[in-house]
């Protein structure tokens, strides 16, 4: 190499070098990536000193096969065929440090163009406010290149930072519909009843949650992203704004199951021209791939990433899986003995006739799938006994209390010579309230009854899914002691047989002074 051309080459890579030195010294402001910060954000760096913040959607259960039974969607007399309520099925690709559940992790916010710069690799900026805006007008397939070369950047740049699940990393990609709707709709944050809701709780009114049409709220125009409140699990303009882009294709609703016709893309959530009423947790739409100059873009569709793991990490992994498969729809009877499906696999594996074992295999198959139904369902209503035995208790405790008061203000003013005029009435609400306590006691005792048909193995593999689902709802988080006070109460007779009313009103009466 000439002198002359290796001084160039020399200056250009100095140059670079330079330019390199410069980007990385560029660190965005957290009110640019994160401007409503929350002490359990999860932070994953990006290029250009950047950075973007996601939120744990926790699922309470554990296994590799556990998943949890939600109802999505809505019914819709005019627009059933696009939309209607369907039972779907959630889990968790990490496991929390307590071992108690798993989580899927949901960005806080729709990606920004700033973000979306960075993603691709281009010029580094100084961040601003003007940055923040959604990126909108870009096609699925920009939206999934983005993607692809952020999860490329953080295996290169910042591998520690990604979480991982039997050691191996997770990775940044579009939601599914249904990872999207389950934290849109607030998770297990929600009580099953606000959860059903169209959308999460706003108690201060939609525009101080959601961008929609209207003077009052957007009026029109794209916003800045994390300008108004979130959802209960700390997401931000989930139901307005811009609309967001889903992983998979779209289908029609072919009442419970989706039709055979994969369409374009689909976009949830709602956006800053769409009315009131439209931004709603189930309401779905279809953009095509292409419109006839190329990839279709809008100036209303922009999207938001999830991170999430591989399912089949290991060995011990799909041998663990394995396991549970074998173990799906065995129809173990409460005393463990096996039922029909392991005496018909048994048959099967003896016979010699191909066509006959094809048939059989069949319908072991089937009889398997309808018996993990009804486990399903057993366990929903063994989840939702729990919870009712909880609040019962918490009911014992209220009238258990007042009863008390009732009882002690009789004794002081009721007895004895000089007795006060309205002794007549005092009594007659203390009878009342008597008789309340002894039929709210008998109810109680009629709970713990009825949950032995279930048998007390199935009964404890759904208490820490319970203790769960009340640690991490606002609704119920106050129910937790009274819980232990039920399952510690439903031990006791599944031991004795024996109903022990008044002990079991004291212990949850005692529960008030602790």
């Amino acid at each position: 190499m000439n002198y002359k051309l290796w001084m160039n080459v020399s200056v250009l890579s100095l140059a670079i070098s330079a330019a390199s030195a410069v980007q990385a010294e560029i660190t965005w402001a957290e009110k640019h990536y994160n401007p409503e910060p929350l002490a359990d954000d999860v932070i994953l760096p990006m290029a250009c000193g950047g950075a973007m913040a996601f939120r744990k959607v926790l699922v309470p259960l554990t296994n590799p096969l556990d998943d949890y039974g939600v109802e999505l969607g809505e019914n819709s007399d005019d627009w059933g065929y696009i939309n209607s309520a369907r039972p779907a099925f959630i889990a968790g690709s990490f496991t929390e440090k307590d071992k108690k559940s798993r989580y899927y992790l949901m960005a806080k916010y729709e990606t920004t163009q700033l973000q979306y710069d960075a993603m691709l690799g281009k010029e580094c900026v100084p961040s601003s406010n003007k940055m923040r805006l959604p990126a909108v007008d870009n096609s699925w397939m920009s939206a999934m290149h983005a993607s692809d070369q952020y999860n490329l950047w953080l295996r290169e740049h910042a591998a520690k930072s990604l979480p991982s699940e039997d050691g191996v990393q997770g990775f940044v990609r579009l939601p599914t519909e249904d990872e999207w709707e389950f934290a849109a709709r607030g998770g297990i944050k929600l009580g099953l009843s606000e959860f059903r809701d169209t959308r999460y709780p706003m108690p201060e009114g939609i525009s101080s949650y959601e961008w929609v049409s209207g003077a009052s709220s957007a009026n029109g125009k794209l916003q800045l992203s994390g300008l108004l409140k979130a959802n209960p699990l700390g997401l931000h303009d989930m139901l307005g704004n811009a609309s967001e882009m889903m992983f998979e294709s779209f289908r029609l609703n072919k009442l419970q199951r989706s039709h055979g016709q994969a369409g374009g893309y689909v976009v949830r959530g709602g956006n800053f021209l769409m009315s009131e009423k439209d931004a709603t947790s189930a309401s779905r739409r279809e953009e095509p791939y292409y419109s006839p100059e190329g990839e279709r873009s809008t100036k209303v569709n922009g999207f938001r990433l999830v991170l999430t793991a591989p399912i089949l990490t290991s060995r011990e992994r799909v041998s663990a899986i394995s396991h549970e498969w074998k173990k799906l729809g065995g129809g173990n009877d409460i005393d463990g003995s096996q039922k029909t499906t392991a005496e018909l696999a048994k048959i099967t594996a003896n016979v010699e006739d191909l066509s006959l074992k094809k048939e059989l295999e069949t319908l072991e198959k089937q009889l398997r799938s309808s018996n993990q139904l009804q486990q399903e369902s057993q366990n929903k209503a063994i989840q939702a006994g729990l919870q009712l035995g909880a609040f019962l208790c918490t009911k014992m405790q209220d009238d258990g209390v007042f009863l008390d008061l009732l009882e002690a203000n009789y004794a002081a003013n009721c007895t004895g010579d000089d007795q006060s005029a309205t002794c007549p009435k005092r009594k007659i609400q203390l009878e009342q309230q008597q008789d309340r306590m002894d039929k709210l006691g008998k109810y109680y005792g009629d709970t713990l009854v009825d949950a032995v048909r279930y048998g007390k193995t199935a009964l404890e593999k759904q208490v820490p899914v319970v203790e769960n689902l009340m640690t991490n709802s606002t609704q119920t988080k106050g129910l937790l002691p009274f819980l232990t006070a039920h399952w510690q109460h439903q031990q006791q007779y599944l031991a004795s047989g024996h109903i022990k009313k008044q002990q079991w009103i004291n212990d949850c009466k005692g529960l008030a002074e602790k």
